[in-house]
Order: C-alpha cells, then structure tokens, then sequence
C-alpha cells in the first residue's frame, strides 16, 4: 500500500501540536498533483446538483489541493472510495454528502465543482463518486474518484484554518516522501508563482484553474490564483503584452467552437481589466476553436486537456 500523509501544524497561542491525516491508497498509486495555496478558497458540495444550483460550503483559508492515479487491476470508483471513506471516518471525520455519478448531478455536478485539470485529474461522466467531509470546524475536504480503461484517479481538496501556514501535502513514495514548499514563506504576490515562470520559460502557459458553465463563455466568480498571478506580473510592467487564447474539444462545428473559444478568451480578458486592473493595451483575446489540440480528441480525458485558456506572452522586457 502507498501511503498519503496530510500533515498539519496549527498555530496556537501554546507551542504548536501537530495533527496529521494520513491514508493508504492501492499499490501501483503515483502522484499527479500536490499543491499548496494559503489564502485561498473552495466551494465544497454538500448536495446534489438540482435546479440549476449546486449547494455548497464556502470555505476560505490554507488550501490543499492533490491528486494521484492508481493502476486500477479492475478496482471500480465504489472499491477506490469505499476505503477510504472508512479512513476518513476512523480518524473523527464526519461525512457531510456522499454521492455517485447521477444521484450527484451526472454531467452538471462534474462541470459546476472543481476538478483539476488533465492530466492531473479525469473524470468519467458515466463513472464517478464524489463525498464531503469534515473534522471539527476548520478542516474540511472533498474527495473525488473516477477511473479511466486502465486507470483510478483520485483527487482530495483539503481546506484548513488560514492561520495553518504551516501546513503541507506530503506523498510518500519508495523512494520517501515527496519534497513539499515551504508554505510559511509564501505570500499572496507569490501564490500560483509557477503561472508566470513558465509563460517565462515556455512563452505561454495554461491558465488551468479557470472554470466556465458548460457550454458558455461565463466566467467563473473565482477568485483564480493564475489570473492573480497573470496581472501583477503584467501591472509591474506596462510593456508585457500577452494574447489569451482559448481552446475547445472536437465537439460541434469549427465554426461554433472559434467562436466559443474567443468569447472565452474575451471573458478572462474583461475580467483582468475590470477586476484585476490590467491596462486593455497589454491584453489581446483570440480563439483557435479545436485546431490546437493538447491530447487526443477521442477520450474524454484528452478532450478535456483541450478546453482551456492559454495566456501567450508576445514580448520580453
């Protein structure tokens, strides 16, 4: 078994104690994504999607966020969760909702919460189970399973106390525990930093963290950690220029998805103008619709890899 260790250190006014959570996934598990925000925040589900709406906790403060693929040897989402809903209630956690697949909400619930982006998480449509936890009042959690032909994938969103500045995600592996940030010398001008280190590097990056209603160019409420890291780099200075440009799967006419896609880049555009106080001059918004694929448009998972924005820097200093 591999095992995940969720280690808390609370600041008190008394010598701080630590708490941990710590779970076992199946052989064969490898990590995708462990990550780290302070200052953040999640909208937990704690209901199905009815209505229109998704109920939902929100919860601010020291954000985890991680996800892990588990080599599935025919595991169903019911055999990937069931262990660890047991866990999580053996150590004091409370479960606050516990779905599947359409008793969440199907297609709907999927796109109205947060999922990380592929290929740290996929989610099947017709396979997924999705519950909500929580430990006393400033530790809560989702847990996420789906599988895809051959593979689990599970993602845990934990959110603790913010004054928790300590807090870290650790996955250990044969070779030891995964090396974690020093969260206590994290700042706000510094979270979601590696949004601007690869459009240095790279010359473009994925805004990952952005979500949109399905089928629309809406943007969500945010806050999105890389569009605040986005405009303080460009606000520093006013010579950087970036164009946004958005991206969607196969599905639908060329035409119909250019034109989702730029409406899209648009939206993120507007929102670091009016929100972020990014000058117009530095922000241009196109749409490649489906002509710039990331992964293969015939599974789901690459389909998803596919819808984004990207932000592609168009001068150095």
């Amino acid at each position: 078994m591999r095992t995940l260790a969720f280690l808390t250190c609370l600041a008190l006014p008394v010598p701080a104690m630590a708490t941990s959570l710590t779970l076992e996934l199946p052989a064969g598990s490898e990590v995708l994504r462990d990550q780290i925000s302070r200052l953040d925040s999640y909208a937990l589900p704690v209901g199905a999607f009815a209505d229109g709406q998704l109920p939902v906790l929100d919860l601010q403060g020291l954000v985890h966020r991680g996800s892990w693929s588990v080599a599935s040897q025919g595991l169903t989402s019911l055999q990937l969760l069931d262990p660890l809903q047991t866990q999580l209630e053996a150590l004091g956690y409370t479960i606050l909702y516990s779905c599947d697949t359409q008793a969440c909400g199907g297609f709907d619930f999927r796109f109205e919460t947060e999922v990380l982006p592929a290929p740290d998480m996929h989610v099947d449509l017709s396979d997924f189970r999705f519950l909500a936890a929580q430990n006393g009042d400033k530790d809560h959690l989702g847990l996420l399973v789906s599988r895809s032909a051959n593979t689990g994938f599970i993602q845990m969103i934990r959110v603790t106390d913010a004054a928790d500045t300590d807090g870290v995600i650790a996955a250990n592996t044969p070779d030891g525990p995964a090396e974690v940030p020093d969260v206590a010398r994290l700042t706000n001008s510094d979270i979601a930093s590696d949004t601007v280190q690869h459009l240095q590097a790279q010359g473009h990056v994925v805004l990952g963290d952005l979500s949109f209603a399905t089928g629309s160019a809406d943007l969500g409420a945010g806050p999105f950690a890389s569009l605040n890291s986005l405009a303080a780099y460009l606000k520093a200075d006013p010579s950087r220029r970036v164009a946004l440009v958005g991206h969607t799967d196969a599905v639908g006419t060329l035409e119909r998805n250019i034109n989702l896609s730029k409406r899209r880049a648009a939206s993120v555009r507007d929102r670091l103008i009016a929100v972020h106080g990014v000058s117009s001059a530095q922000l241009d918004a196109e749409g490649m619709g489906y002509l710039a694929p990331r992964g293969p448009n015939l599974t789901e998972e690459g389909r998803e890899a596919n819808r984004r924005v990207e932000a592609v820097l168009l001068n150095t200093e």
